[in-house]
């Protein structure tokens, strides 16, 4: 596997140890070169898919995975094209097209734009790269957890994460698997309105949102992955629902307490510690908390502000 992502530090959160009371730390993804752990796993899929003869990257994503395909496909010196969908921020289109991408614009949501995007890629010499939905980029993402086993001083009682198509949940859980760490749970964090996987639990199976409603639109797929679906049958994943009011707080804590900047997708991970909805299972385990601060290139604060004055209310 290349080096397109950088290994990235876990730093230890004074605030939040303080508030839980046990010691935190903070996985900062947020600092990858495209601005999110997307790049760890789509970086990995564009590297093979360039090894077999690909010549141009195709995603579909209104975020951090098109802008990671983006500077994987300008590192690879492949050509790279970006299906969005018309919700995407017009921050995040220039900044695809700052790194070399072909944007266009279609459909009202991801779903739609998906549609495009794989139809696109069915042309010769195309790498398509789903957001979160493949083995490969699963497998990228999971040596965060290989440089967490190095990182921290013990084995974790939790990792916390925010989920969206679930992508993430898939590689960190590979990722503890392959460390020995099977039995630490995954606390799986999400914003009512982009809960596809707390749905999911509830009603036994995968099941699709009829839209997103919630300002964490980097969490915005409809359906959660069925692998991570089927990994919560086997090993202890939990799911934790939470405002999106909650989410910009801790976005503006975390800004407070560390100086980094973060979307409420991110905010999502953070907000069960700063609001005390870590679940009982987890609370009574032994060992450090890490957190995986996932990142977003969506943010600004100005951003940051409008939100919370969205709600406030």
């Amino acid at each position: 596997m290349g080096k397109l992502h950088v290994e990235t530090p876990a730093i230890s959160s004074p605030s939040l140890t303080k508030l839980c009371g046990r010691e935190v730390y903070l996985k900062l993804e947020n600092l990858q070169p495209s601005g999110s752990f997307k790049l760890r796993g789509i970086g990995h899929l564009c590297e093979e898919a360039r090894a077999a003869g690909c010549t141009e990257v195709v995603s579909s994503s209104g975020g951090n995975a098109g802008l990671a395909a983006a500077y994987a496909a300008r590192s690879l010196q492949m050509s790279c094209t970006v299906f969005t969908p018309r919700s995407t921020p017009a921050m995040v289109v220039d900044k695809l097209r700052a790194e070399g991408a072909d944007v266009q614009i279609v459909g009202k949501n991801w779903n739609e734009a998906n549609e495009v995007a794989v139809e696109r890629a069915k042309r010769p010499g195309c790498c398509f790269v789903h957001p979160y939905e493949h083995p490969t980029t699963w497998t990228g993402h999971s040596t965060l957890v290989t440089e967490l086993q190095r990182q921290l001083p013990e084995r974790p009682a939790a990792v916390l994460l925010s989920v969206g198509g679930g992508g993430l949940a898939n590689g960190v859980i590979e990722g503890l698997h392959r460390v020995g760490w099977d039995d630490v749970p995954v606390v799986a964090a999400e914003t009512e309105g982009a809960d596809c996987f707390s749905k999911a639990l509830e009603a036994g199976k995968p099941v699709s949102l009829p839209d997103i409603t919630s300002l964490a639109k980097s969490l915005g797929a409809l359906q959660v992955s069925s692998r991570l679906f089927e990994s919560a049958q086997t090993r202890p994943v939990f799911s934790v629902v939470v405002s999106d009011r909650q989410a910009v707080e801790a976005c503006t804590r975390l800004a407070e307490d560390h100086r980094l900047l973060v979307e409420p997708a991110c905010g999502a991970a953070l907000a069960p510690l700063y609001y005390g909805l870590l679940p009982a299972e987890v609370a009574a385990r032994p060992g450090p908390l890490a957190v995986v601060v996932c990142g977003g290139s969506g943010v600004t604060p100005q951003m940051l502000i409008q939100w919370q004055q969205m709600t406030a209310a």
